[in-house]
């Protein structure tokens, strides 16, 4: 009995025990992992409006942590890293930096026609929706080369492009320009912008 004497309160005591709060993480801890991991996402073969903000993520991460600067004598290397990329993980860095240049031109010079010459349908554009062809691309202008697009664009320089097996994204994931086979061996393939969002 006397055992009870003393065990009661002990237990009492500790079942009304707050535990000690979580000490805060270090001002320079990484954050915590949430969604897919880079490696999910380096899987997925099309860019969608999913995927996007993601690749859009690693991106800023990858600017903020090697920022490309005019005045930086290190800006053509990173250029040159760019076409790496690419040539690693897609393939002809040329096409690519072609359909960038072209798209860009005709999008900053607000030039419908030439735009509407490096995008493949169908095109996959804002919450999910799809593209058919020129005529539906044309009508629907405005709101597919809309000005947060535009701004994107301008903005954007091939040397600092994101690269992953997707494709190549402009902006934050405005435009993705991606490549398609076009014979079973995939030796051949041409570039188009396949993601405007």
């Amino acid at each position: 009995m006397r055992t009870m004497a003393y065990l009661v309160p002990v237990l009492l005591l500790a079942a009304c025990s707050q535990p000690a709060p979580p000490s805060e993480p270090a001002a320079d801890a990484p954050p915590p992992m949430t969604g897919a991991t880079p490696a999910e996402a380096a899987a997925s073969t099309t860019p969608d409006a999913v995927a996007a903000p993601q690749a859009a993520a690693e991106h800023a991460k990858d600017a903020a942590a090697t920022p490309a600067d005019a005045a930086n004598p290190a800006a053509p290397a990173a250029a040159d890293d760019a076409r790496a990329r690419i040539e690693t993980l897609l393939g002809d860095a040329a096409q690519y930096e072609k359909v960038f240049t072209a798209f860009k031109t005709a999008v900053v010079g607000g030039d419908r026609a030439a735009v509407v010459e490096e995008v493949r349908f169908p095109l996959n554009i804002s919450g999910g929706r799809k593209i058919t062809g020129p005529g539906e691309f044309q009508r629907n202008y405005e709101k597919i080369i809309t000005p947060a697009v535009i701004k994107a664009v301008s903005a954007q320089d091939f040397g600092t492009v994101f690269v992953n097996q997707q494709g190549v994204m402009i902006g934050d994931g405005q435009v993705w320009l991606t490549g398609e086979c076009l014979d079973k061996a995939c030796t051949r393939t041409e570039v188009k912008v396949g993601t405007i969002q």
